[in-house]
């Protein structure tokens, strides 16, 4: 990112780029958003319903703390993500969810988003 002419931190790169993505991207009763934030340490997974503003379920990272590092492949924050995408797979078909749309918040389609992608695939939801 040192190349940025503004010379703006990664952070307002980044806001930019979701902005850009959110005007395209919206959700639906029948295919609801799937919202990721990733922090330093977690991340954090939303179903929200745009048309009535309501998340629909949620899950982070944090509740599965105490699981095992390593699955499939892969370790550390990954193999949490990918576990986080399948708590929240299984948390939206209780809820009826079948079909989401990807948001995957400004970040780059690698690593932990594209864990948490794979976690959903596995868990069953369709996007």
């Amino acid at each position: 990112m040192s190349s940025n002419i503004n010379s703006q931190s990664r952070n307002q790169v980044r806001s930019v780029r979701h902005a850009r993505v959110r005007a395209k991207v919206k959700g639906t009763a029948d295919r609801p958003r799937l919202s990721v934030f990733r922090s330093i340490k977690s991340i954090y997974l939303q179903i929200i319903d745009d048309v009535t503003g309501k998340t629909v379920c949620q899950a982070n990272s944090e509740e599965l703390k105490n699981a095992k590092t390593k699955v499939e492949g892969r370790e550390g924050k990954v193999a949490l993500a990918y576990l986080t995408g399948k708590k929240i797979a299984e948390r939206a078909k209780e809820k009826g969810v079948k079909e989401i749309v990807f948001d995957r918040g400004g970040y780059r389609y690698h690593g932990r988003v594209a864990a948490v992608a794979d976690g959903m695939r596995e868990g069953g939801l369709i996007f």
